[in-house]
């Protein structure tokens, strides 16, 4: 796709009849339709400026938002370039290795992928009593505990949230989730001393996974207040590792809401905070200090910063090494698999999905030990072949990753708008399929 320059670009606009905030909004409205992620209408008007000055160039990402706004594409073909080790244009290598779909090298067949058979069924998340309790302790109108908190029981009940997240069983952890929070509410106010700063440490993991199920859920509001809990427990437990763990989902829901200057931000101070106070270089430092980085390396992919994205996901590749093994410690599932899993979804998210699928295809699934993870990535390679316009290798990673974890491809809204894209533009060999699998995961229109 060749590059486009600045007066080409202001002239379109101007042809248009549209100032540059009617640009943003076309191209915030073409990246919903698409499901990626684009900077805040604010960030974006900035970034329209300086491509039409020439300050920068325009990332491939946003090229093919600008097509699918209307910018008139010359060669009449919005398919990306190959990229070096990637599929050629055809979809054709030298390597028969390489000229097999990611689904395959997963482990699952074409033929089975296409099929549509259903996944098993899982119970919807219901979070109607999650909000009432985290409304509730705001408004001071949260019921008390009569008896006695016991900081075991809430440990393993903590840890037992964490699992659960992290095996994308939302229904059974939303379902439990209130009365933890209640629980672990009620030792915060009555406990004193070590006993209360152990107490902030599982609360704050507590509200950390709460705010990681909301933002996958897509409610943004009460992600932001289960993260400000978060960040507010891991502050009273005076420990600089649970502070660190709660930047990441601070991080997190400043991203998703489009926030992506303050995410940078907040994901770099934080990281260089762990570096300066803590001395010794543990495995559980070096899995919180590469998780937070891994989360700003996603912000700023999304902010279109290539450099700062590459440079953030090379200081956590090397935490990794360092580390040595994805041991999840802190429930951060950090280690050399996860911090190649960030390196396809920086790629994706840059517009890179040539290199996104490269990536994956160099990783394997059987390393991945945390199913979230691991669906993560499946999801990613199915935004990388929908926007590579490959429509049945999308529909073969979506269908991989429900038969992963059904409850993740359910409940979250780009997923289901990945599908219900690609329920109208699929080919007829497989638009019913894509079509019945929108509908099963409740994303038909």
């Amino acid at each position: 796709m060749p590059g486009i320059d600045g007066g080409t670009l202001r002239a379109w606009r101007r042809s248009r009849g549209w100032d540059v905030p009617e640009v943003a909004r076309q191209l915030r409205y073409a990246a919903r339709e698409s499901a990626v992620h684009v900077a805040a209408h604010a960030g974006l008007i900035r970034m329209i400026y300086a491509w039409e000055r020439g300050d920068h160039a325009l990332s491939e990402r946003y090229e093919l938002l600008y097509r699918k706004a209307g910018f008139p594409d010359p060669a009449g073909d919005d398919e990306p370039e190959p990229q070096p080790g990637s599929l050629a244009a055809g979809g054709q290598e030298d390597d028969p290795v390489r000229r097999r779909t990611f689904v395959e090298l997963t482990g699952i067949s074409v033929i089975d992928a296409l099929l549509p058979t259903r996944a098993a069924a899982s119970p919807a998340a219901n979070a109607g009593q999650l909000a009432l309790m985290l409304t509730a302790q705001m408004t001071g109108t949260a019921p008390g505990r009569a008896e006695a908190p016991d900081l075991t029981i809430l440990s393993r009940s903590v840890s037992r949230a964490r699992s659960q997240y992290q095996a994308c069983r939302y229904a059974e952890l939303v379902s439990r989730l209130p009365a933890l929070l209640a629980d672990l509410h009620a030792a915060c106010m009555t406990l004193a001393g070590d006993a209360r700063r152990h107490a902030s440490a599982l609360s704050a993991d507590a509200y950390h996974v709460t705010a990681g199920f909301l933002l996958k859920a897509g409610d943004q509001g009460l992600a932001h207040l289960a993260a400000d809990r978060s960040m507010s427990a891991a502050l009273a437990s005076q420990d600089p590792l649970t502070v660190g763990a709660s930047a990441r989902i601070v991080t997190h829901a400043l991203m998703n809401s489009g926030q992506l200057t303050a995410a940078i931000s907040t994901a770099r101070n934080h990281s260089l905070r762990l570096d300066r106070e803590i001395k010794e270089q543990t495995p559980e430092f070096l899995s919180v200090y590469g998780s937070v980085l891994l989360r700003g390396a996603i912000a700023a992919a999304q902010h279109d910063e290539r450099g700062t994205a590459h440079e953030m996901l090379a200081e956590a590749a090397d935490a990794a090494r360092r580390l040595g093994t994805d041991a999840n410690l802190r429930g951060t599932a950090f280690g050399p698999v996860n911090a190649q899993l960030h390196q396809v979804n920086v790629a994706v998210t840059l517009g890179d999905a040539g290199t996104a699928v490269d990536l994956a295809r160099r990783i394997n699934l059987a390393a991945i030990t945390v199913t979230e993870r691991k669906a993560s990535l499946l999801i990613d390679v199915a935004r990388a072949f929908y926007q590579w316009g490959r429509y049945e290798q999308t529909y073969a990673a979506l269908r991989a990753a429900e038969q992963t974890a059904p409850e993740e491809v359910a409940a979250r809204p780009a997923v289901c708008a990945l599908a219900r894209n690609l329920a109208a533009l699929a080919p007829p060999g497989i638009r019913r399929d894509a079509e019945q699998f929108a509908t099963r995961i409740g994303a038909a229109r």
